[in-house]
């Protein structure tokens, strides 16, 4: 028999590890000492040893590592394992990207981020702006048409309200657009006023602060970012605003978020 020391050698495990392993049941010393607790060890548990510390480096659980000693399926349980790698990885590529992007950007203007939207329902309302200005009026309006719609109405919480222009080129005037803001509950709708719900969804998301005026950049830059680092656009822009002319009085505090969906690569 080898003393724990001698096995903690020829195992490549530290005794700490092995006294964890006995602890949970994995590998039990074939004896223990009854007058000084001295635990010992087999030459044939090498071979168990050998097979924990496999399972180890491949991120297994001692719980999963637990259920194959068992007699559970070992390769569903590196299948699963094999799906949370892969997730992690693109995580860890999504944090590279982001960093080099900011690495890259001498000033440091934009920085993008995943998110996931979870699914929810929104009212959603359509028109033609003759300028972009008009959306600060038009909006408001919507948002009375429909509570007087629906009385009582409440928006989600936390709020998720955003516009998306449906126009496939840049227009000066005559402006296609879609105001949807997330609410509890699905309620009445009219001509003007339609209820959905939306999926959950994955985007990139940057904010612009400042004036309209140049939120062209942040576009750009989003869609640089989205190219170079291989994602596929899955829908329109949408554009949320979060400060702007009707709680800030300088145009330098405006803030507006821009969320670009995107296909989960996961999936």
């Amino acid at each position: 028999m080898l003393k724990i020391s001698e096995f903690s050698k020829l195992s490549h495990l530290t005794i700490k590890a092995l006294r964890y392993y006995e602890k949970e049941g994995l590998l039990k010393p074939v004896h223990i000492d009854e007058w000084n607790n001295y635990r010992f060890y087999d030459t044939f548990q090498l071979e168990t040893a050998a097979r924990i510390k496999s399972f180890r480096q491949l991120d297994l659980s001692v719980e999963e590592i637990k259920a194959i000693f068992s007699g559970a399926d070992v390769k569903e349980i590196l299948q699963e394992k094999s799906k949370s790698l892969i997730e992690e990885k693109h995580q860890i590529e999504s944090r590279l990207s982001i960093i080099k992007s900011i690495l890259e950007d001498k000033e440091m203007n934009y920085q993008v981020t995943e998110k996931v939207i979870p699914e929810t329902i929104v009212y959603t309302s359509e028109t033609v702006l003759k300028v972009y200005s008009d959306m600060m009026q038009w909006i408001p309006a919507v948002g009375e048409e429909c509570l007087s719609l629906n009385p009582g109405m409440e928006c989600a919480d936390p709020p998720y309200e955003f516009c998306e222009y449906l126009d496939g080129e840049y227009k000066e005037t005559d402006i296609r657009i879609r105001h949807n803001e997330a609410v509890k509950a699905i309620g009445k709708e009219n001509d003007h006023i339609k209820f959905k719900t939306l999926p959950e969804s994955k985007v990139l998301s940057i904010y612009h602060k400042g004036s309209y005026a140049n939120i062209g950049e942040a576009y750009a830059f989003l869609m640089k970012y989205a190219d170079q680092n291989g994602y596929t656009v899955a829908g329109l822009a949408r554009e949320c605003y979060i400060d702007g002319i009707w709680n800030k009085e300088s145009e330098e505090e405006w803030l507006t978020e821009i969320q670009l969906p995107i296909e989960d690569v996961t999936k």
